[in-house]
Order: C-alpha cells, then structure tokens, then sequence
C-alpha cells in the first residue's frame, strides 16, 4: 500500500510541474529558478483510487473498421464420380413357422399308448373354434403285484370363443373317462387265489359345460360359470356348479375390486365302508371378497376380507366364515431383490372328482365336507442374481381345520367288496398347522438352455390324528430344457418325495392289528431327446424311471420300473 501511495505522488508532482511549466511558457519564454523551500509530505487523503474498468472521455473514440471480405470463385471441372450406396447385410434367422394344430402318438414298454390332438381353427375375425383330446393307457405288468394294474385316462373338450369390440366370451364343454385297478392287495396277507376270486376295475366317467365372459373398460369386469357331472361304476354320482363374478366398485373416488363365488356340491355313494348305509353330502357357498390394492412408490399392498356363508343341505346346520385376503410386495434394490408375503384363507370345497384326480385308488366310500383353510401366512424374497438367473426363497405357516387326509382303508374280517381287502383308501379329517419352507431357482440362459430347480421342505402338527398321513416331509425337482441344435433337442425332469406316513390295519375280530407303516423317499429321473425332421414333423423318444425304482406312491401301490416310449408330433393347419 506504501509503495502505491508514493507511485501516486510521484505522478501528481510530476504532473504538477508540468502544468506550472506550460502555464509559464504562455506568459514568457524566459526560464525561472524555482526553489522549493520545503519537502511535499503526502497523506493518505490526497491520494485517489484507480478505477479498474476506467470509462475513455476522449474527444473522439476509437471505432472499428468494417472489414469486407470478396471470394473470387472459379468453377474447376471434376470426373469424380462416386459410387452408389449399398446397404449392409444382417443374416436373419429363418422365422419358425407356428401352426394352430398338432397331433402326437406314442408307444412304449408296459403296451403304453400316449396320444394327443389339440385343434384350433379361426373361422373369422375374433372367431375361433377348438379342442383337444388326450389319452394314456397301459396294459400293466408290474411284477410284484397280484391284481391286474391296467389304467386308461381320456379327456375330451371342445370350445368356442369370439372376441368383439366391448368383450370377448368362451362356451366350452368336455369330459372324461378312467379306469383304474385297485392292485394294493396287502402281502403277504394275500395270496394269487384270493387275487384270482376279485376283479378291482374302478371307472370314473365325467362331463362338464362352462362358459366365461370378459368385459372391457368396464367397472363390471368378468363372470363364469362351470357345471360338472361326475361319477362311478361303484353306483356314485356328484354334482357341483359354480358361478363367479368380480368388479370394481367405486367408493368415495376409490376403486375396490370385489369377487362373488356362489359354489354348490352335492352327492351320494351307495354305500360306506362297513354297511350298505347311502352316504350323502351337500352344500351351498356363497362367498364375497372385497380388496384395496394400495400402490405407493416400491410398495404394492392389497388388503381385502373373504366373507363365505355356507348351507349345508344335508343336515341343519349352517356356517360363517371370515378369512384374511392381505398381499404386499416390495421393492428393495428394483428387480434384483422383491420383498412379499401375505395372510391368506379360505374355503376349500372338497369334491370326489378332486380326490380320484389325485387318488385314483380311493374307495367310493368317502366322507366329503369342505375344508377351512383359516390362514396361511407366507413371506420370501425372489428377483435376479443376473438377467438369466432368477430365484425366490420363502417360509409359511398354515392352519387348516379338517384337512383332508388319504389313509388307507382296513383289511375287513368278510369282505364283500372288491375294495375292502386294504387295497384302497379312505379319507380321515384333522386339524393341521404347517411349517413350510422352499426355494426356487430358475435358469434362462437362452432361448437354446433352460433349467429350474425347486425344493421345499414341510413339518406338521395334527390335532387328533397319530400322522399327517401320506403328505411329504420334502420335495423336489429339476426341469431341464436344452435345444441342441436347429434340430436336435432334449430336456429331463427329476423328482423327489420325501418319506410319508400310512397305517395299516387288521380288522380281525379274534386278533385286529393296527401298524403304523412308513413310505421310503423316492427318486424319479425322467428323459426324452427328439428330432425335429422339418417345420411340421418331429420324433421323440422318452424314458422314464430312469433309476427303476419299484417305489410306492401310496401304501402297496407299486408303480412300474423303467420305461420306455417312442413316437412322432405333426403340426398343421387347416
């Protein structure tokens, strides 16, 4: 600052003493001698400050010149010519060809036959009509068993279907025809004479009609409704209809979806178990479930109540029911990590077309009643390890209130039915709580290789029952899918049932034995490979029970060892 303060007097004194000279020079051109007497001494307050943008106040201000710049063009002549443009190739694949119609047979070990025909045909714009017929049959031949163990099962639908502009509606009917062998007999209580005295043929025969509508951009959004007729050669026979609509309802400038079930049964066996005494079962659901689906950010939560009324029709009694219906999923990192779980019940109507599905060796003796599930809670995580990796892990706890439970039936002391030598089952109810846990993995590398696998795991707690009988402490399986070449492809599925729990008793009335018998866990491979001869035509050769394990699905049902099937699938169009 001392430094700029003396470079400000020193230009304030020279300037100072230039003006005094030129002042001077007007007057006279004779030189003076100028003494000065005593020393400037400058202060802080004769000095100015420099501005740093200063403003010109010169007379005349420099201005810039306009500068023109002139281009003298000269036209030059070329024989350049260029070459025309050529699009770059890309080697598409060859677009597989898609038909609306197949058909596919196969024969194998055991005189299998395994056939199925599926058509499709538009007959206009949103017109279609359809159906499918399938069939698996087997001679039998397994060899530790004493009875004949032949099986047929045969499904026949056909369906018809428009889509218009407001809604779109299916009509379809179907119907069945099975026959199954009850060859359990117990050994070594039994022997080939006694086999050779029963013939244990049990056929089911079926149909059903239905019909389904879907509107669109309605607050009313969908009905159906569905009629089954199912039977026996045993002299039983079930009816059961169902009707379901769902909606949204507007309340307060919210929508609440709601979903209306009204569910009836009603059937007769001649006969039970012990006597001739008719067995008869029957009764009417009515079902309302309204939900609240709540969406906020990675949060999706939907809270509804399941409202079920029965009407038992066969005795005077009549039942309320409510059941939680609460799922939530969130996202904790987008789609590589989803948080879910829920609370969940409801009303299972058991039926004994459900159970011959399942069992097909069940006596036509059974005690048909609905089961209430009371909840199941459940929560896991699934997302994506990678873009071709996805898994998903769990763990519930489920309470139901008479469970239905297969077990098998007594050996009785004068037996008259051909079922009532410990070759069939039975159906026992309880109260079950069970602890579940499972794990999937899924694998979708491409669109040549997939492959999933799947585990779970299941711990019960019974009321009255000794067992949770005939229900898996564990399962599992792997699914294999592998397009080797544009060709050639192959895939397999292995399965595994863990141990169950079945009873075996004695009705003899000099010495009755009761047996608590185990199942051993069970390992099932399964395989095919196929050659694909063209678009439409393809071969295919199968093996299952790969392992030959003579293993029991149910209590001294031996299932048939290795087998082997070959056969052929076209394709077509109308």
């Amino acid at each position: 600052m001392l430094k700029k303060i003396k470079y400000i007097f020193t230009i304030a004194v020279v300037s100072s003493a230039a003006t005094f000279a030129q002042e001077r020079t007007k007057d006279t051109l004779d030189t003076e001698v100028v003494t000065v007497v005593k020393a400037y001494t400058p202060t802080v307050a004769d000095a100015f400050k420099i501005k740093e943008t200063p403003v010109l106040d010169d007379d005349t201000n420099t201005t810039k010149k306009e500068i023109k710049y002139n281009i003298f063009s000269i036209p030059v002549a070329s024989t350049f010519t260029p070459a025309k443009g050529k699009a770059a190739t890309v080697n598409k694949p060859k677009a597989v060809k898609l038909y609306d119609n197949y058909a596919s047979l196969g024969l194998g070990t055991y005189t299998t036959i395994l056939g199925e025909v599926y058509l499709n045909h538009e007959l206009g714009r949103g017109e279609n009509i359809g159906g499918y017929l399938t069939h698996h049959s087997s001679s039998g031949g397994i060899e530790e068993v004493l009875m004949d163990d032949d099986f047929i099962d045969t499904k026949l639908n056909v369906n018809y279907s428009q889509k218009l502009r407001d809604l779109s509606w299916t009509v379809d009917a179907g119907g069945l025809y099975q026959k199954f062998n009850w060859y359990g007999l117990p050994q070594p209580y039994f022997n080939r004479i006694t086999a050779d005295t029963l013939d244990g043929g049990h056929s089911f025969y079926g149909g059903n009609v239905g019909a389904k509508v879907k509107l669109h951009d309605y607050l009313f959004k969908d009905a159906s409704a569905r009629y089954r007729r199912f039977g026996d050669n045993q002299g039983s026979g079930e009816n059961r209809f169902v009707v379901k609509a769902s909606a949204d309802l507007p309340i307060q400038d919210e929508l609440f979806s709601t979903e209306v079930t009204v569910d009836y049964i009603g059937g007769s066996f001649e006969r039970n178990y012990y006597n001739d005494t008719e067995l008869k079962y029957g009764n009417v659901a009515f079902g309302i479930a309204p939900s609240y689906q709540l969406t906020q950010d990675d949060l999706t939560l939907n809270l509804g109540v399941n409202l079920v009324y029965v009407k038992h029709t066969e005795v005077s009694d009549n039942d309320f029911y409510i059941y939680p219906n609460i799922t939530a999923t969130y996202r904790l990192v987008d789609e590589l990590m989803i948080a879910f779980g829920g609370l969940e019940g409801g009303l299972i109507q058991n039926s004994y077309y459900d159970f011959a599905q399942a069992n097909p060796y069940v006596s036509p003796t059974l005690e048909i009643a609905p089961t209430d599930k009371k909840y199941n809670g459940y929560v896991g995580l699934k997302g994506k390890l990678s873009n071709s990796i996805g898994y998903s892990v769990s763990g519930g706890y489920m309470n139901e209130g008479s469970k239905a439970l297969y077990k098998a039936n007594p050996v009785l002391f004068g037996a008259t039915e051909h079922y009532q030598y410990g070759n069939s089952f039975e159906l026992v109810y309880d109260d079950v709580k069970t602890i579940s846990f499972a794990g999937e993995v899924n694998v979708d590398v491409n669109r040549n290789f997939k492959l999933g696998i799947k585990a779970e795991y299941f711990s019960y707690n019974t009321s009255s029952q000794a067992e949770a009988w005939n229900l898996p402490d564990s399962k599992a399986s792997l699914f294999l899918d592998y397009q080797i070449d544009e060709k050639w492809f192959a895939g397999a599925g292995l399965f595994y049932v863990g141990e169950r729990k079945d009873q075996f008793y004695l009705a003899n009335l000099a010495e009755p034995m009761m047996q608590t018998m185990t199942l051993d866990s069970y390992f099932d491979a399964n395989a095919h490979v196929g050659y694909r001869l063209n678009d439409q035509l393809s071969f295919y050769i199968k093996a299952n029970n790969i392992a030959n394990q003579d293993y029991q699905r149910w209590l001294n049902t031996p299932v048939q060892g290795i087998q082997a099937l070959a056969g052929a699938t076209y394709q077509f169009d109308f």
